[in-house]
C-alpha cells in the first residue's frame, strides 16, 4: 500500500511537463507579459521624445486616458476601426465559409479553384495593396471601368474620396483573408461524418436544412476559431493602409494601430501611444475571453 502511494506521489509531482513548457512561459513572458506590462506602466506618465522638456518621464495619472477619450480625432479613430473589423470580419467569413463549400464539391478542376482562392493570401499585404492600388486609379482603374459597364460615367478618387478610403481598405482586405478562411472551413468539412448527411437525405432534408441544420452546427468550433483570428487580424493588419491611404484624407481610413504607430513613431508621443497599446490590449483580450466563454457554456 505505501508502494502504491508513493508512486502516485511521485506522479502527482512530476516536473518533467513544466520543464517542456518552460522555453514558451519565457518566450510569452519576456515578448507578451512584460511589454504589456511596461505598456500600462508608461501610459501613467507624460513623455514626448521629440520635446526636450517632456523626453523625461512625468506621472499624470489617467490623464492619457482622458485626453484619448476627449478628443474627437481619437473618437473618429475609434469608429473607424469599428467600422472596418464590421465591414471585414462578417463578410470574410461568410466568403470563405462559400468558397469552402463550393471547392469540397466535387468539380473539375477544383485544385485549380482552391489555388486561385487561396492565392491573394500568399501574397504579402504589401504587394496586394499595390494591385488594388492600381485597380483604384481614378481614370483607367478596374473599380471605375467596372462602374462605367454599369452605367455610372464619373470616375471615383476611391482612396481619396474620405466617403470612399474607408471602404478601399475593407475591400482589400476581404479579398486578401477570405480565401484563408476557406482553408480552415475546407479542413473542418472534409473531416465531417458523411453517414450523417447521408441519413439526412434519406430522410428528406433538402441542401439548405443539411447546411443550417447539420453543416453549420457541427462546424461551430472552426467558426469560433476563425471568428477569433479574424478579429485580430483587423486590428493588427495595416500594411495595407500605408499603401493605398496613409490613413487619409482627413483621418477617414486611420484605424486604431496605424493611430498607434503615428503617436509612437511620427509624434514620439511614449506615454499616449502606450495608453492606446493598453486600450487595444485590452479590447482583443475581452473580445478572445468573451468569445472562447460563449463557445464553451453552448457546450
Amino acid at each position: 500500500m505505501s508502494v502504491i502511494k508513493s508512486s502516485a506521489k511521485r506522479q502527482k509531482f512530476n516536473i518533467f511537463p513544466y520543464i517542456l513548457t518552460l522555453p514558451t512561459i519565457i518566450f510569452v513572458a519576456l515578448f507578451t507579459a512584460w511589454p504589456v506590462i511596461l505598456s500600462i506602466y508608461k501610459s501613467f506618465f507624460l513623455q514626448r521624445m521629440n520635446i526636450a522638456r517632456f523626453r523625461e518621464p512625468s506621472f499624470i495619472g489617467f490623464d492619457n486616458y482622458s485626453f484619448l477619450f476627449s478628443d474627437p480625432n481619437f473618437l473618429q479613430v475609434i469608429k473607424n476601426t469599428v467600422n472596418y473589423v464590421i465591414g471585414t470580419v462578417p463578410i470574410s467569413i461568410f466568403l470563405g465559409f462559400f468558397f469552402a463549400l463550393l471547392v469540397n464539391r466535387k468539380l473539375v478542376g477544383r485544385g485549380v479553384f482552391r489555388l486561385a482562392l487561396f492565392h491573394p493570401m500568399v501574397l504579402p499585404m504589401v504587394s496586394a495593396a499595390t494591385i488594388w492600388l492600381f485597380f483604384f486609379t481614378p481614370g483607367y482603374g478596374l473599380m471605375n471601368s467596372a462602374l462605367r459597364v454599369l452605367g455610372y460615367t464619373g470616375p471615383e478618387n476611391w482612396t481619396g474620396n474620405p466617403g470612399l478610403a474607408l471602404l478601399s481598405v475593407i475591400i482589400v482586405a476581404i479579398w486578401k483573408n477570405s480565401g484563408y478562411y476557406m482553408i480552415f472551413y475546407l479542413a473542418g468539412l472534409q473531416k465531417l461524418p458523411g453517414d450523417v448527411f447521408e441519413s439526412a437525405q434519406l430522410d428528406g432534408a433538402n441542401w439548405w436544412q443539411i447546411l443550417w441544420k447539420i453543416t453549420f452546427p457541427l462546424l461551430r468550433r472552426t467558426t469560433v476559431f476563425i471568428t477569433t483570428i479574424a478579429f485580430i487580424d483587423a486590428f493588427r493588419t495595416v500594411d495595407h493602409i500605408f499603401v493605398l491611404t496613409t490613413g487619409g484624407p482627413s483621418q477617414a481610413s486611420t484605424v486604431l494601430l496605424f493611430q498607434l504607430w503615428q503617436e509612437r513613431f511620427e509624434n514620439q508621443n511614449v506615454g499616449l501611444s502606450s495608453a492606446i497599446t493598453v486600450i487595444f490590449v485590452l479590447v482583443l483580450l475581452v473580445f478572445t475571453v468573451t468569445n472562447y466563454l460563449i463557445s464553451e457554456k453552448e457546450d
